[in-house]
């Protein structure tokens, strides 16, 4: 019998390897991918909440009587949208972009909500990848809604 082991290559040194490689190879490749997998959750959970947050946004200063109401209830509605995937609301900022533009224009355009105008709502949503210092770049995740004011408002 011993030689039959030592020929299909069990030597009696060898007991309890198997077990060691087992935790070298998990630790080699499960660890990375379970890494990369919160990784890449991160940046989809502020996908999103950039999108959510710009869709609740227009709704809310859509539907708003003039334009200092619509703003605090357009702010709200994206600290809502984002709180609710669990991304910091330090990292949100909230511009408007004329109609036909795209959030790289936004910033110095600002709504009037008269009747039948249309503007996008952008929402930006810095992304931090987990157990990364803040000094390395972060990714940012733009959310675009195209809001058409009503054309028949009561005034």
């Amino acid at each position: 019998m011993r030689w039959l082991r030592a020929r299909l290559g069990q030597i009696e040194g060898e007991r309890g390897s198997a077990l060691v490689e087992f935790v070298f190879i998990a630790l080699v490749v499960f660890v990375p991918l379970v890494y990369i997998v919160a990784g890449f959750s991160a940046v989809q959970r502020g996908v999103f909440a950039s999108t959510a947050a710009a869709r609740e946004a227009g709704r809310a200063l859509g539907t708003a009587p003039d334009l200092a109401t619509g703003e605090v209830r357009a702010q709200r509605a994206v600290e809502l949208a984002v709180e609710d995937q669990a991304v910091q609301a330090t990292d949100v900022r909230l511009e408007y972009a004329p109609r036909g533009a795209d959030c790289d224009a936004a910033g110095t355009y600002l709504p009037t909500l008269t009747p039948g105008e249309e503007f996008s709502v952008c929402v930006t949503v810095t992304v931090r990848i987990p157990m990364l210092p803040e000094f390395i770049e972060s990714n940012t995740a733009t959310g675009q809604f195209v809001v058409e004011r009503d054309r028949y408002v009561d005034g």
